[in-house]
């Protein structure tokens, strides 16, 4: 074979692992094709990640409670001030990094420039947002919640990071950076001083100010001062195995209606999701992995509660008042996947594990005779259980970058539930209740993930 035929041969090759070759293309073929075009452009790889994260930050903002029932179900008394130095931490490495003479895309004055005019857009975008909207800490403290400054910042440096060494000498510097950003964006929620809408605007925030600084600093210095090229992935190989490894949160919801005791008959509201998942894969299709997720959905009655439902007759009964219905779940199985285009996959699972459900109870308030007062009584008092569970989902994934995918998913998990309570009777006892259920949840989120090539 001469030289030639063996180079064209490779380039035949190379061409067609970029979704593209001289045979006619396929639907999806024209589908990756475009789609490629797309997140080619200045304007795609400046917002993609930014604008979804305001987007969906100011979309979820009147779901905020259910994401904090999390926090304040499974650690209410988290109380650490690590975050306060931890969102500073990528913007070290980057420096670090620079003084100890590993060389990244620009030179010291062109990277000064662009992290300065980062700052200041950054600084300037968070206050004017915290002083104009003015939404109160979910702990009361002031009223400067919205968005997140730590988190603005902690992506501001992890974005820094990325485009001075992520780009340009190893992807893993990028996934060190954004791995210290959502611990900071998370540690702002768990220590009561932050809600999911404000650390979601305030990442996008960071994300989008260092975006245009380095714009307006790339139109300042052009050419100039550019130490090392960007990394090239022009003939990165797809067709690999889709391991994965990420982070996810969705929406719950489960239509199967249950009584924890004779009187008392709930449905779960919808509420939210939070866990980590991963998968190892043995090649493009099967693979096997797990996931752990915590779930909290609020309940509410579906027929009123008669009168007296506590002890004594003249008890009026005005509310619930009900702990949310929680869960934490670990599962494990088998996943699997596959690729329409080297990009575009398409995956389900199957797995099986164990639920945890907390202790809880269900109080009501009402008034008793002619008393002004609301008066709390417990009615209902479930033990915590653990039961078995099986999950399956539909998902639709798409890797943006080589060490990057995105994927959006539907689950469905089965519970077959065995709960305890113990239910106040008129004779003021208590009478044990016993509910044998198959609860049934459909989860639909979102999740971003760290491609484990």
């Amino acid at each position: 074979m001469s030289q030639g035929t063996a180079l064209a041969q490779t380039n035949t090759f190379a061409h067609r692992n970029d979704s593209s070759s001289l045979a006619p293309l396929s639907t999806w073929g024209k589908v990756q094709r475009q789609t490629d075009k797309i997140i080619s452009s200045k304007a795609f790889q400046m917002t993609y990640i930014g604008v979804p994260l305001i987007v969906g930050g100011l979309i979820i903002k009147n779901e905020d409670d259910h994401f904090h029932n999390l926090r304040n179900t499974y650690i209410p008394n988290f109380r650490y001030h690590y975050d306060d130095y931890l969102q500073y931490l990528p913007a070290v490495a980057m420096l670090g990094l620079k003084i100890g003479g590993v060389e990244g895309r620009s030179s010291w004055p062109r990277m000064l420039v662009s992290d300065a005019i980062t700052a200041s857009i950054m600084g300037v975008a968070v206050n004017t947002v915290k002083h104009t909207v003015s939404v109160t800490r979910h702990d009361g403290s002031n009223t400067h919640s919205f968005p997140s400054g730590h988190t603005a910042m902690a992506f501001m440096a992890a974005t820094m990071l990325h485009k001075e060494y992520g780009m340009t000498r190893s992807p893993w510097y990028s996934i060190g950076g954004y791995t210290v950003a959502t611990a900071t964006a998370v540690s702002r929620m768990l220590n009561n001083k932050h809600w999911l809408s404000d650390v979601m605007v305030g990442a996008g925030i960071g994300i989008l100010s260092t975006e245009l600084g380095y714009f307006l600093a790339d139109l300042i210095f052009k050419d100039k001062g550019i130490t090392h090229s960007d990394l090239d992935f022009e003939a990165f190989n797809y067709q690999r195995n889709p391991s994965f490894f990420g982070i996810y949160m969705g929406f719950s919801l489960m239509p199967t209606k249950f009584n924890l005791s004779p009187d008392v008959q709930l449905k779960a509201s919808p509420g939210s999701t939070a866990g980590l998942e991963g998968a190892w894969f043995m090649n493009r299709y099967i693979g096997f992995g797990g996931r752990f997720s915590a779930t909290s959905m609020p309940l509410s009655l579906t027929k009123p509660l008669p009168n007296p439902t506590v002890p004594g007759t003249t008890y009026q009964v005005n509310a619930l008042k009900s702990d949310p219905l929680d869960m934490i779940g670990g599962y494990i199985g088998s996943y699997l996947s596959y690729p329409v285009t080297n990009r575009f996959l398409l995956g389900t699972k199957l797995l099986v594990g164990c639920n945890y459900s907390p202790a809880s109870r269900i109080s009501v308030l009402g008034v008793e005779g002619n008393k002004p007062e609301m008066i709390e009584k417990e009615i209902v008092n479930t033990n915590k259980s653990f039961n078995i569970g099986y999950s399956t989902n539909a998902s639709v994934s798409y890797i943006l970058r080589p060490n990057l995918n995105v994927r959006i998913f539907l689950d469905y998990t089965l519970i077959p539930s065995h709960f305890v309570s113990y239910v106040a009777n008129a004779q003021k006892e208590t009478d044990r209740f016993e509910l044998h259920k198959t609860l049934q949840t459909f989860t639909l989120g979102a999740s971003v993930n760290i491609m484990l090539w």
